[in-house]
């Protein structure tokens, strides 16, 4: 039985059960067509609660100024420009999970592609409000928007890298938008079909723009998801790469220093990662998807989430190293060993925490067990978000809030309750568009659940164990027929 011996282990379903296409479609599309549950509505309202804080916290910032939040002559970039960056890194996971994992053929990108890439959408319309609203008189943004010359000589200065972030989210945000919703298409005419009232049929008729399911239906489909993947790859790296930028271009200790374009990058998959564990955790509890957000998908993220957060950690200690004492630059040393690394510092503190966070708490998941547990990735993808956030006010504040004249050194910096709840605000917002994302859209792709339910469907996988295993024996009895 030599042959049996060396057999390749297979890998895991991505589909548990004994599943058909007709109970994928009930699985899938099932929750959107029942009335929301309690739980759902007290979440919802939450969330738009907090929307309604965030909107009066602008509110006071545009008509008073903004004096309202707690900027002082040092630190000029304070929570609005931390949050802008962290909102910016989560919206990169879906992106990552659509495009390359779609141009590499993972097949278990089909679980959690959708949710990840909705995710991707509300991030990125987060991260977007945090500039317009920090410029202060924002009945100006439109300087920012090189359109025709209309206004005599004033051109925007397409030098500066807060110029480039314009462009890059607002294409980002374009293709990523595109991607999610040229996927949809398939699955709302699915909804269309299965309508019980005209007004549902009719508006996911319009959703799904006339789509039959036709082979020219298939072919364009296919073209237009490699063309996008295609487009939205180098946006995965240049858009975070841009945003760091905004102050790797700069002279400021602690900023100017070109190791921030890869480690933005690899912090942005970090904690994109890890907000589509936070959210996809939750999703196949609430709405019974277990079969298929399965320990797999959990597992495969898990990785990345290890993988990203030890480069991560590289990245720290090459910028301590290169930048602050190879360079033998005294103001880069100083920001480091006393603004960051001196726990007795103003904000020492929060440095170790970002180490913590980062870097040692996703070795965890070299374990198996661990990286398999749903309460452990729930609990480190909280960790996990924390920490890159603690990332981010750590680059701002403690490079800025001691500069060059120690006359002008600030006290110590803490957000107004305006700051806070602009920040608060952009989570209402989020939750209250995936709140109703899962409502109304399918959360899994459908379409593409079913087109991988024949080649890793945990039935069809057994079937076909029992078969490979039955023609192997068949092939080892003849061939110990044939020596005889």
């Amino acid at each position: 039985m030599s042959l049996l011996k060396y057999e390749s282990q297979q890998r895991e379903p991505l589909v548990d059960g004994d599943k058909n296409y007709h109970q994928v479609t009930e699985d899938i599309i099932g929750p959107i067509e029942l009335k929301p549950t309690r739980l759902w509505y007290i979440g919802f309202w939450i969330s738009v609660a907090l929307l309604l804080f965030g909107v009066y916290s602008i509110y006071r910032e545009v008509t008073y100024g903004i004096g309202q939040w707690n900027l002082n002559k040092t630190i000029g970039w304070g929570w609005d420009i931390t949050n802008f960056v962290w909102w910016v890194g989560i919206g990169h996971a879906g992106t990552l999970i659509s495009a390359i994992l779609l141009l590499f053929r993972q097949g278990w990108r089909t679980g959690v592609n959708r949710a990840a890439e909705a995710m991707t959408i509300f991030a990125v319309m987060c991260a977007g409000q945090f500039p317009i609203w920090h410029m202060g008189r924002v009945w100006m943004a439109f300087f920012v928007l090189p359109y025709a010359n209309t206004r005599g000589p004033l051109w925007v200065n397409f030098n500066s890298p807060l110029l480039w972030d314009v462009f890059a989210i607002s294409t980002y945000f374009t293709v990523s938008l595109l991607f999610w919703y040229s996927g949809l298409l398939p699955d709302f005419a699915t909804v269309r079909d299965r309508a019980k009232t005209k007004l549902r049929k009719l508006l996911y008729g319009i959703a799904a723009f006339g789509w039959t399911g036709s082979t020219k239906h298939w072919q364009r489909h296919e073209s237009l998801s490699l063309v996008l993947a295609g487009l939205s790859t180098p946006l995965v790296l240049s858009v975070h790469t841009i945003v760091s930028f905004d102050f790797a271009t700069s002279v400021i200790p602690g900023w100017h220093t070109t190791i921030f374009p890869p480690y933005f990058v690899a912090g942005a998959i970090f904690s994109g990662f890890a907000m589509v564990q936070t959210l996809l955790i939750v999703v196949r509890k609430v709405m019974n998807l277990q079969d298929y957000i399965t320990m797999g998908h959990i597992e495969a993220m898990n990785k990345v989430i290890v993988l990203t957060g030890s480069i991560v950690g590289c990245a720290y200690l090459t910028e301590l190293f290169i930048g602050a004492y190879y360079s033998q630059n005294l103001y880069e040393m100083y920001v480091f060993q006393e603004n960051r690394a001196n726990i007795f510092s103003p904000y020492g503190w929060s440095y170790w925490l970002m180490m913590f966070c980062n870097v040692v708490s996703p070795q965890l998941f070299w374990s198996r067990k661990l990286r398999r547990n749903i309460a452990v990735t729930f609990f480190m993808s909280i960790i996990v978000n924390i920490g890159m956030w603690y990332e981010r006010f750590v680059i701002i504040v403690t490079s800025v809030y001691r500069d060059f004249l120690p006359s002008s050194w600030s006290t110590y910096y803490s957000p107004s309750i305006y700051e806070i709840g602009f920040y608060l605000g952009t989570f209402g917002l989020f939750f209250t568009c995936f709140f109703l994302f899962a409502k109304y859209f399918p959360v899994i792709a459908l379409a593409e659940i079913k087109s991988i339910l024949k080649t890793s469907g945990e039935n069809y996988k057994a079937k076909m164990t029992d078969i490979e295993r039955a023609d192997a024996e068949k092939f080892y009895i003849e061939e110990v027929e044939h020596a005889h």
